[in-house]
């Protein structure tokens, strides 16, 4: 008879409570499917004496995540604190040490001190395992590190922060601003009352640097990534999104180029034909493109504590089967070191909305600055400005809106046209950039 798998759980929040509570309902089919049976033994958190959804009698407490991570009969040490830093890192290097396996939510950790963390998996022989870090239930670590082991990957691009992807969709449904959508969201509880790791990309990014070193074999370094937010989407751009076929998303994407992999977070118009144009709300999507194959695109709940319990008693069973993959699919010593692209050289198709003063030789001038720079347009919008003066005539002088789709160029090749229509003075304020992914 097997001896069962022996869990420590350190952290009970909504999380851990539904780690707790699923173990629990579904030990017979873990059973089944493990080949062994999967128990509790012992929980710690920060309060003891705190009312939980979860019944923890006959589970042993322990004082500190680290003398859980020590404790000799936990044999898959489950941390579920969160944290960039301590207690978490401690603990789970001294589980590792130990020769436990350890399973974790923790994409911050991962995003700063994974390279680390999977060295000592490697060296003490434990397995490391973060599903729950990256789409909470979509399975992706498992399908870039080994559903597609013997695939290249060329891109791996997804929405991966569903606050953001449920903002953007009610400023498109519904034509409200950021800040009304954003309200709401925090109202909802989607996003936090200081919402700007979301809403700025910073979670993306963290996301998006764990896919890049398993997609492309590089270390893990959330340094490497381009990142910028969503908060200057105005509604104008998303209707003209709409009526030009497209969708605004706050996209991870990560590429390998001829430069090296290139690696950012940023809003970007996708074709709405395309499956990641579809993934409305809080629900997340990562779609791979490798080598050979059409694109994968996996979809899913994100977030919340369903959904990242389950993928985190998903790899518990891996444990309980003997299951030890190399936590980024490679040995840590064959991890390539990474660097941010610049951004200058990233070439691509580009949205471009500017306020055009009405003035004779605008169109001209405009026209003559994106030649000067090789730049191709592929469609433009010029709106009239709505509405009438005092003495009901039209009203004249008024900034036209007008927008720019441009063919492929560089990054730097837009800016500088950009630069030299604001020096020309033939707008007002600044102008609206969202890049294009094709799919």
């Amino acid at each position: 008879m097997v001896a069962p798998l022996r869990v420590g759980i350190a952290g009970l929040g909504t999380v851990g409570a539904e780690v707790v509570r699923l173990i629990e309902e579904q030990a017979r089919t873990l059973s089944e499917r493990s080949g062994r049976d999967v128990r509790v033994v012992a929980v710690t958190a920060r309060s003891k004496a705190k009312k939980r959804s979860v019944d923890l009698r006959g589970i042993g407490w322990a004082k500190s995540p680290l003398d859980l991570a020590n404790d000799p009969n936990v044999d898959c040490f489950v941390e579920l604190m969160g944290g960039s830093g301590e207690p978490a890192l401690s603990a789970i290097e001294t589980a590792l040490k130990a020769g436990k396996s350890v399973v974790t939510a923790n994409k911050a950790l991962i995003a700063r001190h994974g390279v680390r963390l999977a060295k000592a998996a490697e060296k003490h022989g434990g397995a490391f395992n973060y599903e729950a870090a990256v789409g909470a239930a979509i399975p992706v670590i498992k399908t870039l590190r080994e559903g597609l082991a013997g695939t290249g990957i060329n891109r791996v691009y997804g929405i991966l922060n569903g606050t953001c992807n449920y903002i953007l969709t009610r400023m498109e449904q519904e034509g409200l601003s950021f800040a009304e959508c954003l309200k709401d969201a925090q109202r909802l509880g989607y996003a936090e009352a200081n919402p700007s790791f979301d809403v700025d990309g910073h979670d993306t990014a963290q996301k998006l640097a764990i896919l890049a070193s398993l997609a492309f074999g590089t270390k893990v370094a959330q340094s490497a990534v381009y990142v910028e937010g969503i908060s200057s989407i105005a509604p104008e751009d998303l209707r003209a999104a709409e009526e030009l076929g497209y969708r605004v998303k706050l996209l991870g994407v990560a590429v390998r180029t001829a430069k090296g992999i290139e690696q950012r977070v940023h809003p970007t118009m996708v074709p709405k034909s395309s499956s990641i144009a579809q993934v409305m709300g809080v629900t997340n999507a990562v779609t791979i493109d490798g080598e050979g194959i059409p694109p994968i695109t996996l979809v899913g709940p994100g977030a919340g504590g369903a959904a990242t319990a389950s993928a985190v008693v998903a790899d518990i069973a891996d444990v309980a089967r003997g299951i030890r993959a190399r936590p980024f699919g490679r040995p840590v010593e064959r991890l390539r070191d990474t660097t941010k692209a610049p951004m200058e050289r990233h070439e691509g198709g580009y949205y471009i909305r500017l306020m055009a003063r009405d003035l004779a030789g605008t169109a001209a001038t405009i026209a003559t600055r994106l030649a000067e720079q090789k730049i191709s347009l592929e469609s433009i919008v010029q709106r009239h400005p709505e509405g009438v003066d005092a003495n009901g005539a039209a009203k004249k002088a008024a900034p036209v809106p007008v927008i720019l789709i441009t063919y492929a160029t560089s990054e730097d090749a837009v800016h500088r046209a950009l630069q030299a229509v604001q020096r020309d003075k033939v707008i007002s304020g600044r102008p609206q950039v969202i890049r294009i992914e094709k799919n």
